[in-house]
């Protein structure tokens, strides 16, 4: 029997340097600025700092809802991707119909984001991506020449961090980082966290029986924690397991409100349960949904469940 090999299942290369070579080539979708026929939203990239090549993608609906023939303003979604700290980009197909998906159906404006990856750069590089453009589409809304379908469609006033598996763990650290900042006119309407990836030093319920998942098996999981967290680290550190009570305690009190959606099929879903049960602890208004049916990412392959997701958050947003 061969040796199970983490790095090929997810399809990367260890290099000499340090860095990864990337072997999944998922197919790249450019942004479509201009309406096309049959097409529900529009999107365009903005780099948001030259230096870090830091980007988002945002999209609108090609149909914007009205009142009494004023545009209505639409909520701001900062979504963060999933791929393990390691993958993607908002450029791929996946990232790029899912956001565009959220944009039409919500309907909201996306600002998906292309936070710099590990092990290149390990947490909490992510984080501060993520804290960068939020003050980005704060700066944006905030000036006369800012960023037009962020100035003249977005509600500044309902903006939300939404994030899928890491991203769901970026958005929960950048939320704490953004404690420190000033937002307005942004105001966070909540942090909605859908499927988010934690763990910890001992072994779960869940990760012991879904150990040998085909999807996200253990030894992938404790790969991308492996590079993605500081070096000399283990997955106690507070950006894996912010659950061991710690100083950070103190930030997680200040969270708004939030929202965490799992799967009972998940490798990950005691972890998530946790998070809910040290949020409540904390006194955050949290929300849990989950669904004893389904697996990691359920609702990137099946439409009914991804409707199902949406659902549950316009009834948080509203």
């Amino acid at each position: 029997m061969s040796k199970f090999d983490p790095y090929s299942h997810i399809g990367i290369a260890l290099n000499l340097d340090g860095t990864v070579t990337r072997n999944l080539n998922y197919p790249k979708v450019d942004a479509n600025p201009e309406p096309s026929p049959g097409s529900s939203t529009v999107s365009k990239d903005i780099t948001i700092n030259q230096e870090n090549k830091t980007w988002v993608r945002i999209f609108r609906p090609t149909k914007l809802p009205s009142n009494d023939n004023t545009v209505a303003r639409l909520p701001i979604f900062l979504f963060f991707h999933n791929g393990g700290f390691i993958h993607f980009t908002p450029a791929d197909s996946n990232i790029h119909g899912n956001c565009s998906q959220i944009a039409s159906e919500i309907p909201a404006i996306v600002v998906s984001v292309g936070f710099r990856l590990a092990p290149e750069n390990r947490l909490p590089v992510a984080y501060h991506d993520g804290c960068e453009a939020v003050l980005w589409v704060k700066k944006q809304v905030s000036e006369a020449n800012g960023e037009q379908w962020l100035r003249d469609f977005g509600d500044p006033s309902r903006c939300y961090l939404y994030g899928i598996g890491c991203g769901g763990n970026i958005i929960f650290n950048t939320a704490i980082l953004l404690l420190e900042e000033n937002l307005e006119p942004l105001r966070i309407g909540g942090i909605i966290m859908n499927q988010p990836m934690f763990s910890g030093v001992k072994r779960t319920t869940s990760e012991l029986k879904f150990a040998t998942d085909q999807l996200l098996p253990l030894p992938v999981l404790d790969l991308c924690w492996e590079l993605a967290l500081p070096k000399e680290t283990d997955r106690d550190n507070r950006y894996c397991n912010p659950m061991i009570k710690g100083p950070h305690w103190d930030s997680v009190k200040k969270l708004g409100r939030c929202l965490v959606i799992g799967f009972g099929g998940d490798i990950m879903v005691d972890k998530q349960q946790d998070l809910v049960t040290m949020l409540a602890k904390c006194g955050v208004q949290v929300e849990a949904r989950f669904d004893q049916l389904g697996f990691h990412s359920i609702d990137m392959v099946d439409p009914v469940r991804f409707s199902a997701v949406m659902n549950i958050i316009k009834e948080f947003i509203l």
